[in-house]
């Protein structure tokens, strides 16, 4: 698996092949570009590594702001200044870019510190990555869980260099800059450095260690040596005053000569970021080829926990790259917050619960049940100590609540948590913390009001007190059941019960056809606020693209009226957008799990492609790439509700380590599909040898493993048209059509 990963996947403008059929006719209003980065990472590690240019998001490429269509470009080819640390995954207006401590190897003067260089042979692997500038250096970056090991291989030179600059951060776009409040740097001995800056209200220390005994090791400032300075302070730097300012190594260098270059990071000054790099690379400092194969075999570990059977190199590698792509955020750094004394879980780069609690969280609870454990309780932590539990958190002080954007969302994650009945978790401690922070923000407007808008977060809020209450009935608290689920039930205050859609309000992305159609705890409920199964489904149809014609997507800084007349449509966005991730489901609550196969099966198979513009849109921090792991397995995870929902698999067969368990999904009759080619149904299923006439799973049965065996056909059945996945309260059975007799 590991050698099918392309960490340059999404790195570019989206550039897939021609759409056909029912994915034609879907609208994509978000930047079309994945918003990736080839740098080296570790799994759900603290520390990235990877060429600098500063373009937007992650300083890595080469294009500008973008929040609609297709990126305007900064650069022209794939240019660096240096190599910096911590970088956001997939993401999009975050407004925190890292990209600490940029460390450059020159030929050229220190006047020439800033400039950029073209890149030419660049490659990636997990945990590795290395381009050669065009200057003649070469560069190799690991990384271990808090630290980052670089390699420049030098040509014959009188006067080479390593330069770290301890003064920029963030973009080069406007207003990207991050400027350091603080700073400390200090040379310990030959080869050995320590410092500290403070940015956006964060210590962030280093412990470094240069194996370059023979080069002079100095410290500058505004480009400007300071031959014998032992330290550089600053208490106070405003932007008007900022100076770049830094370390340095320099000296001779024969061709072929190599160094390295060793970064212990931490939030908790330096003492800890040098227990760190010894704790990441050991007493006797392991080399750069060690530290590479070490988080090499982390990578493994965890990318041979799915294993899919296909003879496709190039879907082998989407699978694999996605798979990658989920487990690189959020950053896990245990015992490194720097806002409360405390050790224990701490993470950061939450980026944002509105992109991952659908898609990637689940994937994370079945593989790493562990580290899920570990997340809940920095997030309850988190809550504890700031007052709220976050919608998004960055290395920054305090939350990025992006209060708009979603309300409760970690409630979901920790319903599933509970009921998959995961050890770990002091329920009652978090009862509490749940309990309480549906009542901030939107929460307060929703209790007295029985609605709040945006009108989404009713939504958000009804299914919060919905998945506390699950919290609730596992401790016993029966009267905190009645109320909770009482609240639950105000859901249906969203919707216009004329048009069956969510009431005029404002929108955070997509329109109100995107967030109708999300899967609710009251589905059955739901559909009949439709006015029935029948009306329910067309409107999916029209939502979904079936009978319409192919639609433009937009250019390059497309006109407002355009985008808005693209909103107009009322379409699926194909992935290209998070709010309709789970929209392609709703099918199977009204029996017609074949209109569910048709859509997944043009997303899988149009919506995503091998290079660097194998992405529709932003992977938002592993949750595209969750979106697609789950599809191709034919399972779908409904958060919150320990659901699963079955669909056609997109491989002949996969296996998948869930814990300490293992779930193997087998198909018969199975076809290796092509792009537009022909859908496959299911027929039949049975799991662990019993029959399966429901279309879902627990997760609990999906957690304990087993095997699930799958019919595949071209033409629909009758299967999952009974035993539909289940709703918050029952309701009088549904009128179901009969399925069509073929597909899109």
């Amino acid at each position: 698996m590991i050698d099918r990963v392309d960490p340059f996947i999404g790195t570019d403008v989206t550039s897939l092949p021609p759409r056909n059929g029912l994915a034609a006719t879907w609208w994509w209003p978000k930047p079309q570009i994945g918003n990736t980065h080839p740098g080296a990472t570790f799994p759900l590690g603290m520390v990235s590594a990877c060429a600098y240019s500063g373009a937007y998001p992650t300083g890595y490429g080469r294009h500008d702001l973008s929040l609609e269509g297709i990126p305007a470009r900064l650069h022209d080819q794939q240019l660096a200044s240096g190599f910096t640390h911590f970088q956001q995954s997939g993401t999009g207006a975050i407004r925190k870019y890292y990209n600490y401590f940029r460390v450059t190897p020159m030929i050229e003067p220190l006047d020439e510190l800033g400039r950029t260089w073209q890149l030419s042979k660049e490659q990636a692997q997990p945990g590795w990555y290395s381009a050669t500038l065009d200057s003649g250096i070469t560069a190799e970056l690991t990384v271990g869980p808090k630290s980052a090991v670089h390699r420049y291989t030098f040509p014959q030179h009188r006067n080479a260099r390593i330069v770290i600059d301890f003064s920029m951060g963030g973009l080069s776009i406007p207003y990207g800059a991050t400027i350091p409040l603080r700073a400390h740097i200090e040379c310990l001995e030959p080869g050995v450095a320590c410092g500290q800056i403070v940015a956006e209200g964060v210590p962030l220390s280093v412990y470094i260690e240069c194996d370059t005994p023979q080069w002079r090791q100095m410290l500058w400032y505004d480009r400007r040596l300071m031959p014998g300075g032992t330290r550089l302070d600053f208490d106070r730097i405003r932007p008007t005053t900022l100076r770049t300012f830094g370390l340095m190594w320099a000296g001779p260098s024969e061709q072929g000569d190599t160094i390295e270059l060793r970064i212990g990071f931490s939030l908790r000054g330096v003492e800890q970021a040098k227990a760190n790099l010894l704790a990441d690379c050991g007493p006797k400092p392991a080399g750069f080829a060690e530290r590479r194969a070490l988080t090499a075999d982390a990578w493994r570990s965890q990318l041979e926990a799915i294993t899919v059977v296909t003879p496709s190199v190039e879907r082998q590698t989407i699978f694999s790259t996605a798979l990658y792509h989920s487990l690189i955020k959020p950053c896990l750094a245990p015992s490194e917050s720097p806002f409360w004394p405390d050790d224990g879980p701490f993470a950061f780069d939450v980026t944002t619960m509105w992109d991952i609690y659908r898609t990637q969280l689940p994937l994370l609870t079945a593989l790493m049940p562990e580290r899920a454990i570990e997340l809940a309780t920095a997030l309850l932590t988190i809550c504890e100590e700031e007052g709220n539990f976050p919608i998004g958190y960055r290395m920054a002080r305090g939350s990025d609540r992006f209060s708009r954007q979603g309300s409760a969302l970690v409630h979901t994650f920790l319903a599933d948590l509970c009921q998959l009945g995961l050890p770990g978790i002091d329920w009652d401690w978090a009862l509490v913390h749940m309990s309480d922070d549906l009542r901030r923000t939107y929460g307060e407007e929703f209790l007295l009001r029985g609605v709040a808008h945006p009108i989404t977060h009713t939504l958000d809020l009804a299914f919060g007190y919905w998945c506390t209450a699950k919290v609730a009935e596992h401790l016993g608290d029966t009267a905190l059941v009645r109320q909770f689920t009482a609240l639950a039930e105000q859901w249906s205050n969203a919707y216009d019960r004329q048009t069956g859609l969510l009431l005029d309000s404002t929108f955070y992305e997509g329109s109100r056809h995107n967030h109708s159609f999300r899967l609710q705890h009251d589905m059955a409920g739901r559909i009949a606020l439709s006015g029935g199964a029948e009306r329910f489904t067309r409107q999916l149809d029209t939502f979904f693209g079936f009978g319409a014609g192919p639609v433009a997507q937009l250019g390059e800084a497309p006109a407002a009226s355009v985008v808005l007349a693209g909103y107009d449509l009322g379409r699926f966005e194909g992935l290209n957008n998070e709010p309709d991730m789970d929209a392609p489901w709703a099918y199977h609550y009204v029996g017609r799990c074949d209109r569910t196969a048709e859509v997944v099966h043009n997303v899988v198979h149009q919506q995503f492609g091998i290079g660097r513009g194998g992405l529709p849109g932003n992977d938002d921090s592993g949750g595209l790439s969750s979106w697609y792991v789950w599809a191709s397995l034919g399972l779908f995870p409904v958060a919150g509700q320990n659901v699963f929902l079955v669909n056609a698999p997109s491989f002949v067969e996969s296996t998948m380590a869930v814990g300490r368990n293992t779930l193997i999904i087998r198909t018969r009759g199975f076809v290796e599909p092509v792009a537009g080619g022909p859908v496959q149904y299911v027929q039949a299923a049975r799991f662990n040898g019993e029959p399966l006439t429901r279309s879902w799973l627990r997760g609990t049965e999906v957690h304990r493993g087993g095997e699930l065996l799958v019919d595949l056909g071209p033409r629909p059945s009758d299967w999952g048209t009974i035993g539909l996945p289940p709703s918050a309260a029952p309701k009088p059975p549904l009128t179901l059509l009969n399925p069509p007799a073929s597909g899109d």
